[in-house]
């Protein structure tokens, strides 16, 4: 099975973030796999961000003001409507964590848009078809506040997945396990992802027994991968895919511990993993 290399929000260490102009950055560069977020709009709208909110790192204000710390979260995505929405740019200030990513002006798209022009570019251009890696941006002290409930969230996201015809394509991807239970339930032969962020607390198996089945992947934090949590990961019929690994060095000793796939920022170093 070939390496799976997932473009982290699109190419965000090249183009702003969860956008239409990364991803197609991202397919142009090769990627297997289009990795996002999704938050959900007042007027119910599947839309792409990391945050339920503008952030102030990266985004500007209809007025041209940008984003503060102080003002981020009464800019909550599930109080405004797509179109509310789209009067925000959160691309043209750039991403001070990321120095070398091209600055422009674009707003948060939905995840129809995404999926069109997406599919569009694979048809337009020939290349294999891309998979798509949707993460719930969600948990539970934000229900009703930030998000719906997660049975509400999960099939919201479900649905523009089986309109767009991309369903046995797509995998949900999740930290809050409530999401990945719901779909788990009413969409069996959807593929999921348990993202995880640390084993201090908690190892692989509580992890899997708090979730109560075995997903198809388990995608922890990179630097928790060695060669026992591979094998376990594999022992128990999951793929595991490692998330974010920024360096060719650390992508390859993943690559050589087993891992099915690497979730970056920079697809154009992870496709060189395709060559060796």
């Amino acid at each position: 099975m070939s390496l799976d290399i997932q473009g982290h929000r699109g190419a965000r260490g090249l183009l702003p973030e969860n956008t239409i102009p990364g991803f197609l950055h991202a397919l142009e560069l090769g990627v297997t796999t289009l990795e996002m977020d999704v938050v959900i709009s007042k007027d119910g709208q599947v839309v792409l961000s990391h945050e339920p909110w503008f952030s102030h790192h990266i985004c500007t204000k209809p007025d041209g003001s940008p984003v503060t710390e102080e003002e981020e979260k009464s800019l909550n995505l599930y109080q405004l409507t797509y179109t509310e929405i789209q009067q925000f740019d959160c691309g043209l200030r750039g991403n001070a964590r990321f120095p070398n990513q091209k600055s422009m002006s674009v707003h948060k798209p939905t995840l129809n848009q995404v999926i069109e022009a997406a599919e569009g570019y694979v048809q337009e251009t020939g290349r294999p078809e891309v998979a798509y890696n949707i993460e719930t941006k969600s948990q539970p002290a934000r229900d009703n506040i930030f998000h719906p409930p997660p049975d509400t969230f999960a099939q919201l996201l479900i649905d523009v997945i089986t309109e767009q015809g991309i369903k046995e394509r797509a995998t949900l991807q999740s930290f809050d396990v409530r999401t990945l239970q719901v779909a788990h339930e009413v969409a069996p032969d959807l593929q999921l992802a348990l993202l995880v962020e640390s084993h201090e607390e908690r190892n692989m198996q509580d992890f899997l027994d708090h979730l109560g089945f075995i997903p198809s992947i388990y995608s922890p934090y990179y630097r928790l991968v060695d060669q026992s949590v591979v094998d376990m990961a594999h022992d128990k019929g999951m793929q595991i895919i490692p998330w974010t690994i920024n360096t060719l060095d650390e992508m390859q000793a993943l690559k050589d511990l087993g891992v099915d796939g690497i979730i970056t920022d920079y697809p154009d170093i992870g496709i060189q993993l395709l060559d060796k």
